[in-house]
């Protein structure tokens, strides 16, 4: 049994409660998905404090699924907040859903728009795009301005459904991403409502991390990602 911990590294329980059952929805017979919420993260993550914030909570979870064998994580905020401290930390694959969405869209099309939260949150979504190398593919970054935890509420969709159908208007994508571990049960409406791809990063990461494990991959501790030095981790 393949066992994947999809981290949430905000302190909401209901939006773990959502990614954990969109990251399970995806996964092969054998392979077991469980969610964790963080337990100091702030309630929602929507700038670079409450991003800083929140990963000691990450990595205290990484360090406490290492310590049950846990072969592979996902990083279920798009910001991707504590991604290359948890892999020194973790002997699995850590993939964070911006990540994996940027570059799922990226073999969908010649382009990708992401439609996020806050507007604040845009030149965070670019650098993301750099930091990955997708900055040729990513035409575009659009605030739907709808904070994390109104994602909520049932009339959210047809907000963030506008805002992306505005998107691939304005850059002419051939898909869009979303930036936000909220959204990742809107997938399927919007894209049959606007006739592209859109990509959830929560599921694409998960799916990730499900393949590098059945490749008997993990993350490499040569040089970069080995241990931290001295041997202290989180909640140890």
């Amino acid at each position: 049994m393949t066992q994947i911990w999809v981290v949430n590294p905000n302190s909401t329980e209901a939006m773990t409660d959502a990614i954990t059952r969109s990251a399970r929805a995806v996964v092969a017979p054998g392979t077991s998905v469980t969610g964790i919420t963080s337990r100091s993260g702030p309630p929602s993550i929507e700038s670079h404090y409450d991003e800083a914030m929140s990963v000691p909570g990450v990595l205290e979870a990484i360090a406490a699924g290492e310590q049950q064998g846990v072969d592979g994580y996902v990083i279920a905020c798009f910001g991707d907040p504590g991604l290359y401290a948890a892999r020194e930390v973790a002997r699995g694959p850590v993939i964070g859903i911006a990540e994996a969405a940027m570059h799922t869209a990226s073999h969908l099309g010649r382009g990708f728009s992401v439609v996020t939260t806050l507007a604040r949150t845009i030149g965070q979504a670019a650098d993301l795009a750099h930091r990955y190398g997708m900055q040729g593919f990513c035409r575009g970054i659009h605030a739907c301005e709808l904070p994390v935890l109104a994602l909520e509420d049932p009339d959210a969709i047809k907000v963030v459904t506008e805002a992306c159908r505005h998107a691939v208007e304005a850059d002419d994508s051939d898909a869009v991403v979303l930036g936000c571990a909220g959204m990742a049960t809107m997938c399927a409406s919007i894209s049959a409502e606007l006739g592209v791809p859109v990509v959830d990063g929560v599921t694409a990461a998960t799916l990730t991390v499900q393949s590098l494990v059945a490749m008997g991959l993990g993350t490499s501790k040569r040089g970069e990602f080995a241990p931290p030095p001295g041997g202290y981790l989180p909640g140890g």
